[in-house]
């Protein structure tokens, strides 16, 4: 056990020898709503392009090379109309972005104002076309799009299998990235994520017709997850949204909600000192139980009125479904509620999901998927590849969540295999002491000051490396859970055994996995001698932990709905990059931790510059979203909860909002909406400043020219 009075003088020390700044407020209670200066404000011209129709998210936006826009209608109500009662993939007939630069390209669209308009996807110009619907038939009716199988072509759904589904299948298309196969961009494919567990990639062949039109042919659509490639890793699970590499491939995202070890602002080390996981422990460490997700309601049984909500246990959902995916034999079909009789065959590795999947040649047929595990482990809403094709910003979703940087030692497609990627993995730490309200006596707004970032080192390693470490977990099953937590025999009293095994781990952890012990052990080395003086056995842990790693060594994880990271196509130093943060509240907005600023349920654009060397020092919050404490009308033009952002290449930034159901808007409806920035505030910066990027410090000499659940999504306290 380590003391913690010794752990905290290391954090403190550690921190300080990096220069970075520690607050330590007490309590950790979050601001009030209140009127925040500057919230619903934009450094720039804000312009409403479209609406979606009711119960539905804008997702997956994409700008053809001829300007055209397409976007995914994901879980839409099916109440509304048709064709918007079905989840589908649509692109806006009759208009194209002239990509000059300016918001002069198209009609402002008014709220909607009647039921009918809300029930629809409407556009400031064009119409909105439907290429494909969600289940509809493809392969000769062999498949249903956006349906993942089992290996003997049963669809899994909630009608063919016993368990818990994470979103209905081929309800959920997010992210969309066509790479076209001709000069003119007017042919190819367009893959698309659909956000469920098990999850699925689509690619459908897409070509522009004589006229300006799009066009799908969903007879040679595949469900990539349906072939054995994709089996081989494993599967993926809930991909959302995702990226175009510099090299002309799809890059997918996997939004793994159910990896926090702890819950919120807890710390394992604060498990290990307490000698228990009792109102601290989060759902990952529930990954292999007998019927997950009844982990929650099961711990509300034990504890009464001292129960506490376990973070991300609900995205367990689906992961019996992912077991199936992989082959293992189920019991019980059609039953109105999940068994507690654990899987003992096949079993998901909570190791292999949450990571970056790039589809290399993607024109193969099928293509080769390759998750970039070196990167890191998260609920990744979506990667930014730098046109040095080393750098590489990442947001991951959810409360109390981090940012995060990755830096290849070279080229990422210059390495001949994808599995010797190697390089160093950073979290932010937020030094602002103008935004610290201890020092300064007042609370600032988020819309008056930029964050300032240093990027602390997590560890270095290749994606080889990562493999090896992650294979040695692929063989632990439900049964595991039982047999090394529980006293009682499971296979004679499996209801007495599940909770001994569950009052088990939550005092001691999770024995299956990494430890909480191996994780405090890898910070005190760390504090000792530094992220490349571990243990062997311990560099595994950033990489496969890696929220809880960086939270163990105080860096600032601390963003809530981290959903959007993006910069133009051959971004280079000078050019902006922008982060969508959907919410800033709760740890944003408490009174500990190194950000403590006012708060703007809303959400904050901020704009950071890319430096001589690719690394971000400085994050301008550009657009800031209301503060839902005026009148509903008052929020009814200001960006709210955005979700992805999408950088055209004339600069204007696409925002989608996340915030369906939502406080303080007379309509329901999320939008699309066109941002046209104004010029960032500092347009370059001295390069090489000592924050962690030396390992690519000449890239923008070498390669200057290579430019080439449904709640889940809704409000932080699901995540």
């Amino acid at each position: 056990m380590v003391d913690f009075s010794r752990r905290q003088v290391l954090s403190k020390s550690v921190a300080a020898a990096l220069g970075a700044s520690i607050i330590g407020v007490a309590s950790g209670d979050e601001v009030a709503e209140s009127e925040t200066v500057g919230s619903g404000t934009v450094k720039g011209d804000l312009k409403r392009f479209s609406t979606t129709a009711f119960g539905a998210e804008v997702t997956g936006p994409f700008v053809f090379q001829n300007g055209a826009l397409l976007y995914s209608l994901q879980h839409p109500e099916e109440e509304n109309p048709e064709p918007f009662d079905t989840a589908g993939i649509g692109y806006f007939s009759g208009f194209q972005f002239e990509l000059d630069g300016t918001n002069d390209d198209f009609d402002e669209l008014s709220t909607p104002q009647t039921e009918a308009e809300q029930r629809q996807v409407r556009s400031g110009d064009g119409e909105y076309e439907i290429l494909a619907h969600g289940r509809d038939k493809i392969k000769d009716g062999e498949e249903r799009l956006g349906v993942t199988q089992t290996p003997d072509g049963t669809d899994i759904t909630l009608d063919n299998f016993e368990g818990t589904q994470y979103g209905a299948a081929g309800t959920n298309p997010d992210c969309n990235q066509f790479v076209p196969t001709d000069e003119d961009g007017t042919e190819g494919y367009l893959f698309t994520n659909w956000e469920n567990s098990p999850g699925n990639v689509s690619r459908i062949p897409l070509r522009q017709t004589f006229d300006g039109e799009w066009e799908a042919d969903l007879d040679d659509a595949i469900n990539l997850a349906n072939t054995e490639p994709f089996r081989e890793i494993g599967g993926t699970r809930i991909n959302c949204y995702g990226d175009l590499s510099p090299w002309g491939t799809m890059i997918s995202s996997e939004e793994n909600y159910a990896h926090p070890r702890v819950s919120l602002t807890n710390q394992v080390g604060d498990i290990v000192d307490a000698g228990t996981g009792k109102g601290r422990i989060g759902g990952a460490q529930f990954w292999n139980r007998p019927n997950p997700t009844e982990i929650q309601s099961a711990v509300d049984d034990y504890y009464g009125d001292e129960a506490w909500s376990i973070q991300g246990y609900w995205a367990l959902d689906g992961v019996e479904f992912l077991a199936y995916y992989l082959g293992s034999e189920q019991s019980y079909q059609n039953s109105n509620s999940n068994s507690t009789e654990p899987i003992s065959d096949t079993y998901p590795n909570p190791y292999r999901y949450g990571y970056h999947v790039d589809f290399r040649e993607p024109t193969a047929d099928p293509p080769q998927p390759v998750k970039y595990y070196v990167m890191g482990r998260a609920s990744w809403e979506a990667p930014n590849i730098q046109a040095d094709e080393q750098t590489v910003y990442m947001c991951s979703d959810g409360d109390s969540k981090g940012i995060y940087k990755f830096v290849a030692d070279e080229r990422i497609p210059k390495y001949d295999d994808p599995m010797d990627v190697s390089g160093t993995l950073y979290a932010p730490k937020i030094t602002n002491p103008q935004a610290d309200a201890s020092t300064v006596g007042t609370r600032k707004s988020p819309a008056e000051y930029s964050l300032d970032i240093e990027w602390i080192p997590l560890g270095s390693a290749s994606n080889a490396e990562m493999e090896e470490w992650i294979a040695e977990y692929d063989d632990i099953t439900q049964s595991d859970y039982l047999r090394v937590h529980a006293g009682s025999d499971w296979m004679e009293d499996r209801e007495a055994a599940l909770e001994e095994a569950d009052r088990e781990v939550i005092e001691n952890g999770n024995q299956n996995y990494i430890t909480n012990e191996e994780i405090v052990e890898w910070a005190d080395q760390y504090y000792a001698e530094g992220p490349d003086g571990v243990d062997e056995e311990l560099r595994r842990v950033p990489f496969l932990e890696t929220r809880a790693a960086a939270k163990e060594i105080g860096v600032s994880i601390e963003f809530n709905k981290a959903e959007g990271v993006d910069s133009k196509d051959g971004a280079g130093p000078g050019d902006p990059v922008y982060f969508g943060i959907s919410e800033f509240n709760d740890d944003l907005a408490n009174d500990e931790g190194d950000i403590q600023m006012d708060r703007v349920d809303g959400g904050v654009v901020y704009r950071g510059v890319l430096e001589s060397d690719y690394n971000i020092s400085t994050l301008e919050p550009v657009i800031v979203g209301p503060d839902f404490t005026d009148e509903p009308e008052d929020a009814d033009d200001a960006l709210r909860n955005v979700d992805n952002v999408y950088v055209m290449d004339d600069g204007r930034v696409l925002c989608c909002e996340d915030g369906f159901g939502g406080p303080a808007r007379s309509y329901p409806n999320d939008g699309l909406y066109v941002y046209e920035p104004q010029e960032p505030e500092e347009k370059t910066r001295n390069g090489n400043s000592g924050n962690g990027n030396s390992g690519n410090g000449n890239n923008g000499n070498e390669n200057s020219n290579n430019g080439n659940e449904n709640g889940h999504s809704g409000n932080g306290s699901n995540s």
